[in-house]
């Protein structure tokens, strides 16, 4: 791996903003750089104070006019929905049925799991993501096709199969003793090798069997340090079917709860329509939470009321993602746009700086990968978005009377532009470039 060093202005969250003061929560340089070794960041800060530190032939790579953010950490995607982003109608349950299970069959073919895995790496790196939670089907060939596209450029990802055993299309459906055995197959073949890391992914109660998510525990206490990811509480109509399905359990949460699902190491999907009950019992067991405003607008599944969730009395720790396909776009800055208008219909107005913690250090909380990438830092991982605010006439006219870094961070994200991701960096390597 090379050493060299990126100028520009860095921003970086290293506290979370929605309790602790705003000024504490980020570092900024407005002319800084990093120094890059062997895949992390060596140094930073000050220009004139690391520039004094680098060897003669250290290269410089000077971003001017540029801001260096950590990369984004999209806490929750399916790659497997590219191809039906944006299809038109329908409600959750309807969607699934309508789009989403005909295009999770085409994966039973390795060929067309390649294509859009590669495809689907590229997007997320294109938008200034650099690791992601990824679901993908019930085809262990899915699991596959994007770890070793994503091993390609040392991306860390964390993935896993799709348990789903009832309630669905016979073509994409598993058994429960299958999820289990192609889980632990592929736990062998993938986890911690490179930067991919393997999550136990049971769709959601209302495609698991009882003796499926019991499976899915046994998992998790077979394998201490896989991750889990899954589903809650998006839709009304879901919720309602889930009481159906578990009449026995008290509510939607305690259905994971009672097979050992709900712990540090579990993250799920939008959670928009829980009770305090259940709000309270995700805090007192460390379980892990997932914003998706822009397929929650899109679906029209609700408003996740980032308030509530947070509130200090019994916080979630909460990350965010695009959900692409539900989600509209592999953009975490339009994903940010849409998390600050939702809680503006609820009446929260949510800062610059809690939005970009949420895209990157708060989502690596949230994944428990926190410890490696999600800010800039000694000993990180050299995941680096760059970000240009003059990228277009209408971002470079605001950019001019931005008076703070968080203003013009904040206009960045609500007049945000694909184009304004200038370059990405992986482990140290240049992994996109904007102009080619």
């Amino acid at each position: 791996m090379s050493e060299f060093a990126l100028r520009g202005a860095i921003y970086s969250p290293i506290a979370d903003p929605f309790f602790e003061p705003t000024e504490t929560c980020a570092v900024f340089e407005s002319d800084g750089l990093i120094w890059i070794r062997a895949g992390r960041i060596h140094a930073l800060g000050d220009y004139r104070a690391v520039k004094d530190l680098l060897p003669d032939e250290v290269e410089i790579r000077h971003y001017r006019d540029s801001i260096l953010l950590p990369g984004f950490v999209d806490a929750h995607i399916h790659y497997p929905q590219v191809e039906i982003i944006g299809s038109y109608g329908t409600q959750l349950l309807e969607w699934l049925n309508k789009y989403t299970f005909p295009a999770e069959a085409k994966f039973n073919d390795p060929a067309h799991a390649t294509r859009i895995a590669e495809f689907f790496i590229a997007e997320l790196q294109r938008n200034g993501t650099t690791a992601a939670s990824v679901f993908c089907t019930s085809a262990p060939g899915s699991v596959d096709a994007i770890f070793e596209a994503a091993q390609r450029d040392n991306m860390l990802l964390l993935a896993g199969v799709m348990m789903m055993d009832s309630h669905a299309p016979a073509n994409i459906l598993d058994t429960a003793q299958a999820s289990y055995n192609d889980s632990k197959a592929l736990i062998e073949r993938w986890h911690k090798r490179g930067r991919c890391l393997y999550t136990v992914t049971p769709r959601f109660a209302l495609t698991s069997s009882p003796e499926q998510l019991e499976l899915a525990g046994a998992l998790m206490r077979e394998h201490a340090d896989v991750r889990l990811q899954s589903h809650i509480s998006e839709n009304r109509a879901e919720v309602a079917r889930a009481a159906e399905l578990y009449p026995e359990r008290a509510n939607y949460t305690d259905i994971y709860d009672h097979y050992g699902l709900l712990d540090q190491r579990a993250i799920y999907g939008h959670a928009i329509h829980l009770s305090e009950s259940e709000l309270r019992r995700f805090h007192e067991t460390g379980a892990n939470m997932a914003h998706c405003p822009t397929s929650n607008f899109f679906i029209g599944s609700g408003l996740f009321d980032i308030a509530k969730t947070r509130d200090a009395a019994r916080p979630v720790t909460v990350g965010l993602g695009t959900d692409v396909g539900g989600g509209t776009s592999f953009s975490m800055l339009q994903t940010m746009s849409e998390a600050y208008k939702m809680a503006q219909l609820l009446g929260i107005s949510v800062t610059a700086a809690q939005c970009y913690y949420l895209a990157t250090l708060g989502s690596a909380q949230a994944l428990g990968i926190d410890d490696r990438v999600g800010k800039l830092q000694p000993g990180y991982a050299a995941d680096i978005a760059v970000m240009d605010p003059r990228a277009t006439p209408l971002l470079s006219l605001r950019a001019n009377v931005a008076e703070s870094i968080d203003e013009l961070l904040f206009a960045l994200m609500i007049c945000v532009d694909d184009r304004a991701i200038q370059a990405t960096y992986v482990a140290g390597e240049l992994a996109h470039v904007r102009d080619g």
